[in-house]
């Protein structure tokens, strides 16, 4: 097996778009580590600290940002959320590739990094519904939301759509079978990338 550092794959979407979904099918198989974000808001029911959530006060969380330990954060409805360095960083240098759902300001707040080993890692993707209209009606099918807060969500994803041009690959969402078989292409190309493999000392790749 060929040695190699892990790769940060970054998926964002507009809400309703696929990507909970997709994201959700690739958690439960041993491709990726879901780096475990931290929150002020409080958890929710059936929510486990360290594993969906790291719940932190505000204080704690205005502290871990003084001390540069997030990647991105940003503060959403209210709460804070972020992405502990460490918790990327430790898993890429031995070799685990790491999933991160964030949204296009987290995105661009990862791109724009002055790091050349998560510049390295880096490989971000756009999940893109075919259509405003489209998306319309998968927000309703979900049956989880008022009018009010399915125009909130369309109006907001009018405004994220368009960055979709800014990441490396975009996934134009169809069933949940072909994103995911779209996604795992992604994922294939970019671990038999050339420039991933770890050399040896006489310039042939590393082995396991």
């Amino acid at each position: 097996m060929e040695s190699r550092n892990g790769i940060l794959f970054v998926v964002s979407a507009p809400s309703g778009a696929g990507k909970s979904t997709l994201c959700y099918n690739l958690r439960h198989t041993p491709e990726f580590v879901f780096s475990v974000s931290c929150t002020t808001r409080e958890s929710r029911p059936g929510e486990v600290d360290g594993e969906d959530y790291f719940f932190i006060s505000r204080k704690e969380f205005q502290r871990r940002i003084e001390e540069g330990k997030f990647l991105e954060y940003a503060k959403v409805h209210g709460n804070y959320y972020g992405t502990l360095r460490s918790e990327v960083v430790q898993h890429l240098k031995v070799g685990h590739d790491v999933m991160l759902d964030v949204d296009v300001v987290g995105a661009r707040t990862l791109r724009g990094l002055e790091d050349p080993f998560i510049q390295q890692a880096l490989i971000d993707v756009f999940i893109l519904p075919p259509s405003l209209e489209v998306l319309e009606k998968r927000l309703r099918k979900r049956g989880t939301e008022s009018d009010e807060q399915i125009q909130t969500r369309l109006e907001n994803a009018a405004k994220e759509m368009p960055f979709w041009h800014g990441y490396r690959y975009t996934i134009v969402s169809g069933s949940v079978e072909e994103d995911l078989q779209k996604f795992r292409a992604i994922m294939r190309a970019e671990r038999c990338a050339s420039h991933r493999l770890l050399s040896r000392e006489d310039g042939y790749p590393q082995f396991q």
